[in-house]
């Protein structure tokens, strides 16, 4: 398989992080001892991973208060000095992400210390998804599992090591609902059978990808009184053309996160845990969860059955 020049660079980072950096070094080795676990469905996995050291995003404080105390820690003059990043193009810094979920985990932070908000990046996630296709690109909402929701960053990982991506084709040709297609562009929904209710967009056309994110990122705007809709992003870029997958949430997260003692699973739903692998810091949590857990954490953070529904009536309507 022939690298792109990005590629290759992004290779030679993660390498050369993992020799010089002790944390990231220390980290990614740890990967080899994480214990994962996977829950069969009709059709699909959802795969738990118990992974320590992740307890710091996924116990992150992101209220105002708690921000505004904090150094940023993807802002250039915050970061550890082991820690040097790849240019792209003059606005984003590539960095290696020190406590991983994936064998190559990247932050793809701004250059400025600017909110974490979609709508003017959102060509930027393609472009990135088509340089860098051995990944997976993620975006999450502010309210939706963003660690850092006031500096704008994508994430990406490994392709394959989450369910969706080996799983999304199959699902939506066995469930999906079409709701907008032509010869460049297919609009799937998704929902009850595939436990997390989501939009799907496949296109060859990167030009008509945008548009049609832009209306239905409009349609979201419409239904909901935050700056930015509760949303998680999932790209990727493979046989010449863009898969996107858009999870339309309602909660960040979920009741068991706030429970207390026996009662509590210490879990935040981003855009790795919407794609099918679902990230656990502690053993309990990871030694107790069920089938049933998993069904009831996905129902409270997605978007509701009743606006999943009005959402799509508006795509078959508006595009």
């Amino acid at each position: 398989m022939i690298r792109s020049k990005l590629e290759i660079s992004v290779n030679d980072l993660i390498l050369q992080q993992k020799q010089g950096w002790e944390l990231a070094r220390i980290n990614y080795l740890g990967l080899e001892k994480v214990e994962s676990k996977a829950f069969e469905f009709d059709g699909f996995k959802i795969v738990v991973q118990y992974n320590p050291e992740r307890i710091r995003s996924s116990d992150a404080k992101t209220d105002a208060k708690s921000i505004a105390q904090r150094a940023c820690f993807l802002c250039k003059e915050n970061q550890p000095v082991e820690q040097h990043g790849l240019s792209f193009g003059s606005s984003y810094s590539i960095l290696v992400n020190p406590f991983p979920i994936f064998t190559k985990h990247l932050t793809i932070s701004l250059n400025d210390h600017l909110p974490q908000e979609i709508a003017p990046y959102f060509a930027d996630l393609l472009t990135l998804s088509k340089q860098l296709p051995d990944f997976t690109l993620f975006y999450n909402g502010p309210n939706c599992g963003a660690s850092a929701p006031d500096h704008f960053h994508f994430q990406a990982g490994s392709k394959n090591q989450m369910p969706l991506d080996s799983e999304i084709k199959q699902v939506i040709k066995k469930w999906g609902e079409l709701l907008f297609q032509d010869e460049h562009t297919n609009i799937t929904a998704l929902g009850e059978h595939y436990l997390r209710n989501l939009i799907c967009l496949i296109s060859d056309s990167e030009q008509e990808i945008i548009h049609h994110f832009d209306k239905i990122l409009s349609l979201l705007n419409e239904s909901g009184p935050t700056a930015e809709p509760m949303m998680n992003i999932v790209s990727r870029y493979e046989s010449g053309e863009w898969i996107v997958v858009l999870f339309p949430r309602q909660r960040q997260r979920p009741r068991q996160f706030y429970a207390e003692k026996t009662e509590q699973i210490l879990i935040s739903p981003a855009s790795v845990e919407m794609a099918g692998l679902l990230i656990l810091p502690r053993k309990v949590d990871f030694d107790k969860l069920t089938r049933d857990d998993l069904t009831d954490i996905y129902k409270q953070v997605s978007m509701n059955d009743q606006a999943f529904v009005e959402l799509k009536d508006q795509i078959k309507v508006k595009l």
